[in-house]
């Protein structure tokens, strides 16, 4: 298999970092604004909450990832249980909710820009500055850069220091003055943040891809998963107290700019927009390295046209694959807002992790197995596919229409694939 002839450089670490960087990307520099707006003090009692409904949807994912030592991750888990069809359906999901993110982020990184120039016109600035920074990324990639773990780790640093220190300073100058959290809050105004609160936590199944070029990933890749959505938690819960504590004036588009002038003045604006920028473009430009790879594989697959599959002749990089992946998301950019495109994503992502889910029985008795794992993963396996139709039943109808259309689109590709490749069969013979 090609996974055979792949280096295994991936370690705890580097898996760490690859979720990490997945999931602190847009999410947290949005978000803390709007649940101040919407639930005051009990604020950061939220991510705690969310964070352990997400842990229930990580666990089963982690039980099938420990099932895998080969790249693709849920495109892999879901085709070994139930044929290629299936398995494309995962990968087109997968491909849609990286889609989505790279859109909302882009988003993210036009508001914090025309924010530190708040004279130049933000209609104008912020498509042109998603234009640029995608373009500019897309060209990089099809010449073909390399990201390490050291560049993970530095943008990590450069994305959690300088934030740490401003909320911790935060807390130490305005900590006195925090409210009790009060009252839990409406279940129906939860239910209407739910599913933009679950995208502060998607991202971490970034690390399920490269399974074949991690080492020891039966055991490296589930506790990488559960690790860092316990920090993760842990971080945003501090974030938020920190915002609480402040309470900067309202600002929907750069909440953490008005938090940073709120603590450290001029100063501590410019640190927080550098940190959002700089966090937003190496988790874009990681996004743009790795996500077109998913329609290059199921091009290899021959679940999509060949097109997808064709290799640069001179910088040797899936350019077709990049090129279609950042047209797409630059689309989504310039005609969708960071909510509406969040919970597209949210949604595409949470019908994959279904996906994943009703394959781990069948994979359990493919295996020679009962098909049902013990009675603490069962339980969490039904609770865990429990919030996921949960958090689906929020969805609007936009949303709805957006995932249908982009289902049938997909759907409508791999027939074409499956044409070609019955065309070429007939041929050979």
């Amino acid at each position: 298999m090609q996974t055979e002839t792949l280096t295994r450089g991936i370690g705890p670490l580097g898996a760490a970092l690859i979720a990490f960087n997945g999931i602190v990307g847009a999410g947290i520099f949005m978000l803390p604004g709007l649940v101040h707006d919407r639930f005051g003090a009990f604020g950061p009692w939220l991510f705690p909450l969310f964070g352990c409904v997400m842990l229930m949807m990580v666990l089963p994912l982690a039980a099938v990832a420990a099932r895998f030592d080969v790249n693709g991750g849920p495109v892999a888990y879901v085709a070994s249980a139930f044929g290629p069809f299936a398995g494309f359906q995962a990968g087109w999901l997968f491909t849609l909710a990286k889609l989505t993110a790279l859109a909302a982020n882009a988003n993210v990184f036009a508001s914090y820009l025309t924010g530190l120039f708040p004279g130049l016109n933000a209609a104008i600035i912020g498509p042109l500055s998603m234009l640029l920074l995608i373009g500019a990324l897309t060209a990089a990639n099809v010449v073909g850069v390399k990201q390490s773990i050291r560049l993970l780790t530095a943008i990590s640093v450069l994305k959690v220091l300088p934030v740490l220190l401003l909320v911790l300073a935060a807390l130490w100058m305005f900590g006195g003055a925090l409210p009790a959290p009060g009252p839990f809050p409406p279940l129906s105004q939860v239910e209407a943040s739910a599913l933009i609160l679950l995208y502060a936590f998607v991202g971490f199944e970034n690390v399920l891809v490269p399974a074949g070029e991690t080492r020891d990933p039966r055991r490296t890749i589930p506790r990488a998963l559960v690790l860092t959505l316990v920090l993760t938690t842990s971080f945003y819960m501090l974030i938020q107290f920190g915002f609480l504590a402040a309470d900067p004036p309202a600002s929907e588009d750069a909440p953490m700019i008005a938090f940073g002038a709120k603590v450290a003045g001029a100063a501590g604006a410019l640190v927080m927009t550098l940190v959002v920028l700089a966090s937003l473009t190496g988790n874009l430009h990681g996004n743009i390295l790795s996500s077109p790879r998913l329609l290059f594989a199921m091009a290899e697959r021959r679940v999509l046209p060949a097109w997808f599959g064709r290799v640069h002749a001179r910088f040797g990089t899936p350019a077709n694959a990049v090129l279609a992946f950042a047209g797409m998301a630059l689309l989504l950019a310039l005609t969708g807002s960071f909510v509406f495109l969040a919970v597209l994503g949210t949604i595409a992502r949470l019908f994959l992790f279904l996906m994943v889910y009703a394959s781990l029985p069948k994979l359990r008795r493919d295996a020679g197995e009962r098909a049902m794992p013990d009675v603490g993963l069962t339980v969490v396996l039904l609770i865990a596919t429990g919030l996921c139709l949960w958090a689906i039943l929020q969805v609007e109808a936009d949303a709805w229409a957006m995932l249908v259309g982009s289902v049938a689109v997909g759907t409508g590709l791999f027939f074409v694939a499956r044409r070609g490749r019955l065309g070429g069969e007939r041929a050979d013979s």
